[in-house]
């Protein structure tokens, strides 16, 4: 049976009434369309469906919208949010005319990747495991205009509400500052809705490990296998709607800014990653922590070009309120095995097959599909030019001496710092074809719109510090 069959087959058999077509715009966010099974036919599923692209921010303009949605019939689900029974289905975005994958779709990128790393011999598959984490709040208030600029967000957890008076009563279980990570309930009260949100992501096919609270009260993390390049930015993709899916059921909200709380931990997505060849591990071997040259390299041009990885790993102006230096964030460009606020840590793994590379510094705002493939890009990079990334740092990092902390790099302190990074270092990203030049431009473009209204709002805190000046 042939995979359009098989699509077919699955409709017929799950009384499908809607075929939900799914694609990822630059920012990152998934977004669909929602076609009436009487539109779905082996015909149409096999020449794709035509949208207006000038509406998705950062495609095409208004002269040249048309553009393809091509399923891809091996990426599906049933979505157990929807009233009508839905099959959705993940897609690439092609060029209508030349039938070509468009240049600034991400999930085509990501393949791009992949095939770039094939085609210079150097691995045939690159695995990828993250861990996204993110918040859970019982009310979130936000205004922003020309005389207004307010945010609110409120939680059970938060430590502020133990004097609270609650119609129930105020049972006083909650976690303190950074006293979240692992206590049972009912000081963690996220055990059920966070066992739902697994549930029903193993219900979506996407393979689940485990879930916890995290160090900051309202914090979560679940566990995500890690799988292959595009399944895995799949499965992130799917991950973050769940996340927001189960949280509204239950009548909270979720978010994955990395900080939005202020004096507590923030949010990040640790991204272990490997590669691999004709089914053997690239990246065990005898050097430093059971490290191969081949992995090494590949963290030198991790750390080589981090400040341009920024741009698509770290893309929002709040995520460098994560990233500040002199707390237990990953801005040092230092590898270690046993340290854990270097930006590259080497997990400790008893088989060659687990050996692998822990980027730290991403966070779950990011474009999976794109953080995965400039990380790797990088990677290959790396390799190729067999960049050593120097010695490991094993100390304390945030107790080194000031002359020695002038020597290690570090992390941009800016989204605009990570796309002037961008503009001046992507020949790495556009070796194959892999990124264009015009898709790091729009990118770039689309980025600097969130850096100026940041940059031109007055801040709350501002009033605080300046207002009787």
């Amino acid at each position: 049976m042939t995979d359009v069959k098989k699509i077919l087959k699955a409709i017929k058999d799950n009384d499908i009434t809607y075929v939900d077509l799914r694609f990822t715009d630059p920012r990152g966010k998934l977004q669909h369309v929602s076609q009436h099974v009487s539109t779905i036919s082996e015909e149409s599923l096999n020449e794709g469906f035509m949208f207006d692209g000038s509406s998705i921010a950062g495609w095409k303009a208004i002269n040249e919208s048309d553009m393809l949605m091509k399923p891809d019939f091996n990426r599906t689900f049933i979505d157990p949010f929807y009233a009508q029974p839905t099959l959705s289905i993940f897609c690439d975005i092609l060029d209508p005319i030349t039938g070509a994958p468009y240049d600034r779709d991400p999930r085509s990128t990501a393949k791009g990747a992949l095939n770039y790393m094939k085609s210079v011999g150097i691995g045939d598959n690159a695995f990828f495991g993250p861990e996204p984490e993110f918040f859970i709040f019982d009310d979130v208030k936000m205004e922003v205009s020309s005389t207004v600029s307010y945010a609110e967000v409120d939680s059970s957890e938060n430590p502020g509400n133990s004097a609270r008076d609650y119609d129930a009563g105020n049972m006083g279980h909650r976690p303190g500052i950074k006293g979240g990570y692992f206590p049972v309930p009912p000081v963690d009260s996220g055990q059920d809705i966070r066992s739902e949100m697994v549930s029903v992501l193993s219900d979506m096919n996407v393979p689940m490990e485990k879930h916890h609270h995290e160090v900051a009260p309202a914090q979560h993390e679940l566990g995500l296998k890690f799988g292959t390049l595009i399944d895995t930015a799949d499965n992130v993709q799917l991950y973050k709607y769940a996340v927001h899916m189960v949280a509204h059921s239950y009548g909270k909200t979720a978010t994955f800014m990395p900080k939005p709380v202020a004096g507590d931990n923030g949010s990040g997505m640790h991204v272990h990653q490997s590669i691999w060849k004709s089914g053997k591990p690239l990246f065990a071997g005898n050097e430093y922590a059971n490290l191969s040259e081949t992995a090494l390299f590949y963290i030198g041009g991790i750390i080589k070009h981090a400040k341009a990885i920024n741009a698509f790993t770290n893309p929002s102006t709040n995520s460098y309120k994560r990233l500040v230096p002199g707390f237990e964030a990953p801005v040092l460009l230092a590898y270690s095995s046993r340290n854990r606020s270097a930006s590259c840590r080497i997990p400790f793994a008893q088989s060659p097959s687990g050996k692998r590379v822990e980027i730290r510094f991403p966070d779950a705002m990011a474009n999976p599909y794109l953080a995965f493939a400039s990380m790797l890009m990088a990677g290959l990079d790396g390799i190729q030019n067999k960049i050593h990334p120097g010695e490991s740092m094993d100390k304390d990092l945030y107790d080194l001496p000031i002359d020695e902390l002038a020597n290690v790099p570090t992390v941009c302190g800016s989204l605009r710092e990570a796309l002037e990074s961008l503009q001046t270092d992507n020949n790495f990203l556009t070796q194959g074809g892999v990124f264009s030049k015009d898709q790091i431009n729009a990118y770039v473009e689309l980025k600097m719109e969130e850096v100026i209204n940041f940059e031109h709002a007055p801040h709350p805190i501002e009033y605080q510090m300046y207002y009787s000046s």
